[in-house]
């Protein structure tokens, strides 16, 4: 059998913001589904690219040069690896992520609100 993923439904189902949950997966790479309000922290993938699409809402991606790209329904942007970014939703924002399974969810940095990839398949 072949489920299909509605990803509304998964979005309703989050309770937490920064707190991503894993809906597919797809070779090694997870499909993710995170609700977010505020920012979490700056940090940097070394060896993983990461995608972000937003859903509903806006979501800024910062990023170390001093840059920023903003993100509306619809759009995504893909932050290569090793490249140091800080995602902030001024406004709750729906999104789905693709990751490699490798990815931490704050790279190197740990948070209180870092979350593990088992709590992330949860």
């Amino acid at each position: 059998m072949h489920p299909s993923i509605n990803i509304e439904a998964a979005l309703a189902s989050l309770t937490e913001h920064w707190s991503p949950k894993v809906v597919g997966r797809v070779n090694d790479q997870y499909v993710k589904v995170a609700k977010l309000l505020g920012q979490i922290v700056w940090h940097r993938h070394d060896d993983e690219d990461e995608l972000f699409q937003v859903i509903r809402g806006r979501l800024r991606l910062q990023f170390e040069d001093g840059s920023e790209t903003v993100l509306s329904p619809g759009e995504f942007c893909v932050v290569p690896r090793g490249v140091m970014h800080n995602p902030v939703a001024d406004e709750e924002c729906c999104i789905l992520l693709i990751e490699t399974v490798t990815t931490k969810h704050t790279g190197d940095v740990e948070t209180p609100m870092t979350r593990s990839i088992d709590q992330q398949l949860a």
